[in-house]
């Protein structure tokens, strides 16, 4: 049976208008967890925010986990590198004191390696959530 409604086109309100916060706050969100929020004065979203990444960050080098390099070539390295990225300037700290370079050689190793990605995945939503309260998209 053919369908004979016809599509209704929703008018959305046009997006705000590109400022220099929303370049701002997601750069430096990513640099410092939590500082997105906290330069756009959401105290308590970017005190939450750096703690609930940095503090993964912090145990999962501590349990000596595996900061993964940019250069290798398997599929699963360069998806650890993504995630190990994304906590920013954590992980450029962690590359420059050679944090995280041993190889996995016990169960907590690898547990480590997870909470390190795990803390970079958290910080690429919390960006993205910086970058939104800065084009108002949401309150």
């Amino acid at each position: 049976m053919a369908n004979t409604d016809t599509a209704t086109t929703q008018t959305q309100a046009p997006a705000a208008p590109l400022t220099t916060m929303a370049v701002v706050a997601p750069v430096l969100g990513w640099l410092v967890p939590g500082a997105g929020h906290l330069v756009q004065k959401r105290w308590v979203r970017g005190l939450i925010l750096m703690a609930c990444v940095t503090v993964p960050f912090v145990l999962g080098v501590a349990m000596e986990g595996k900061l993964y390099q940019p250069n290798t070539g398997e599929l699963l390295d360069i998806l650890g590198f993504v995630s190990d990225i994304g906590a920013g300037g954590l992980y450029l700290l962690g590359r420059a004191l050679d944090w995280g370079v041993a190889p996995i050689s016990f169960a907590t190793a690898d547990y480590g390696t997870k909470y390190i990605a795990a803390a970079g995945l958290l910080n690429i939503m919390a960006v993205v959530d910086a970058y939104h309260i800065a084009r108002r998209r949401k309150p």
